[in-house]
């Protein structure tokens, strides 16, 4: 064996050096911050000169990358700190939503600078939609004026579409809650959404991110009664608003109501004892027995899992209905509710396409049982029923209303049994 030490092997080949674009930028705003200031300096309160510096300035500012310090700037004057304080060591501009004029026709102006600087950088939607909830949880750090200012703006945003209502959860935290700054911020919001569109379209909005029903948390606890955000919004001009919550808080009322009548008919709760609840219900929660009736529709008819065969489906609904007439009974003592039935029964069979040639003999049943009188039938055929599907269900009764009106008691009985087989 040879004594000669073995030479270690070395690693060998060329050193690059890493490209500028490859090394990561360090995060400084500050001189974006300064060309931004300075571009506002420049324009003042000439918001289309500011709407046409901040499109011709995305090609070489990194707007992408400082899209919290623009809005900061746009908004506030200057980048701010946590809680809302402007940043002491940062230029500013006294050219910004804080410092514009409180009026509507000067926040329209700067909605109308947001929705083209969006629609011009796509990629700022996000962001911006961040900003504000961020500006909402600041809303101790502002001046009363500088708050009016925010709430309008972003009521007319809203109304544009250039913001999702999901923004209002900042709203909801808390401390804005305690301080009632919430409620406060909420009445300027809405009345300036609501005075560019309507309450329909406001609600719309609010139930598209599931926001209809969590308006009343803009109270605490100890005040988060429907009474009074009703008499707060009414007191502040909103009665719109209030009555949108009260319908809400019905509509709720009404969900839990047939969960609760589901429940006790999938577990065999007697006839008496279901109706008993449904007439207790209608007294506390002072519903009528129009509404109770569509609830026990609702109700019987979800307990199933239908065919698809239009066939088998008749059959499968004659069963259910004749089995849970008691029940429908109880709650069609006034002529009204007869009718609110009959119509529940159209909009059903139209909204569920193997129902379209049931109705017939299903508004058959409800009469041969009781249910429904000719009265009714009569009413709902001449001038009560619904649009949808008018030509199909009117002409599936067309051949038993003549008889109705026309025939002998024994005669239509026989044309009754001719047409559905209840026995």
């Amino acid at each position: 064996m040879s004594n000669q030490k073995q030479q270690k092997p070395t690693l060998t080949g060329q050193r690059f050096k890493t490209r500028k674009r490859d090394e990561k930028e360090r995060f400084d705003p500050t001189q974006f911050q300064e060309s931004v200031v300075q571009g506002l300096n420049q324009t003042g309160t000439d918001l289309e000169a500011v709407a046409k510096f901040l499109d011709f300035s995305g090609a070489k500012l990194d707007y992408r990358r400082y899209a919290e310090t623009l809005f900061d700037i746009l908004v506030a004057g200057g980048m701010l700190a946590p809680g809302g304080a402007l940043s002491d060591d940062m230029t500013r501009t006294n050219f910004c939503l804080f410092t514009a004029p409180e009026d509507v026709k000067t926040m329209r102006a700067y909605a109308q600078v947001f929705n083209k600087l969006i629609r011009r950088y796509k990629y700022l939607e996000k962001g911006f939609e961040e900003e504000i909830k961020k500006l909402l949880l600041f809303l101790n750090g502002f001046s009363e004026s500088e708050r009016n200012k925010l709430a309008m703006l972003t009521g007319i945003l809203l109304a544009n579409g250039n913001l999702s209502a999901s923004i209002l959860s900042s709203l909801f935290n808390d401390n804005l809650v305690k301080e009632g700054l919430s409620p406060a911020f909420a009445v300027k919001l809405f009345k300036s959404w609501i005075s560019e569109r309507d309450i329909n379209s406001v609600a719309a909005s609010l139930r598209k991110v599931g926001m209809d029903n969590r308006l009343i948390e803009l109270f605490p606890l100890n005040k988060r009664s429907y009474d009074h955000f009703s008499k707060y919004f009414t007191d502040a001009g909103l009665k719109e608003l209030s009555d949108f919550a009260r319908n809400q808080q019905s509509l709720g009322a009404r969900k839990e109501l047939q969960k609760e009548l589901q429940e006790q008919m999938s577990q065999g709760v007697s006839f008496k004892e279901i109706i008993a609840y449904g007439k207790e219900e209608i007294k506390k929660s002072s519903i009528s027995e129009q509404m109770m009736i569509g609830i026990v529709w609702t109700s019987v008819m979800s307990l199933v899992e239908w065919n698809k065969k239009e066939e088998l489906v008749t059959e499968q609904a004659i069963k259910q209905l004749k089995q849970h007439s008691p029940l429908l009974k109880a709650f069609t003592t006034q002529d009204l509710s007869e009718l609110t039935l009959l119509l529940r029964v159209q909009d059903y069979c139209y909204d569920n396409i193997h129902f379209m040639k049931a109705f017939q003999k299903i508004v058959l049943l409800l009469y041969k049982v009781e249910v429904v009188s000719e009265e009714a039938i009569l009413k709902w055929y001449t001038e009560a029923h619904l649009a949808k599907g008018k030509s199909v269900f009117l002409e599936q009764m067309k051949k038993f209303v003549e008889w109705l009106k026309n025939a002998e008691e024994g005669e239509y009985h026989v044309l009754l049994r001719s047409c559905i087989d209840v026995s």
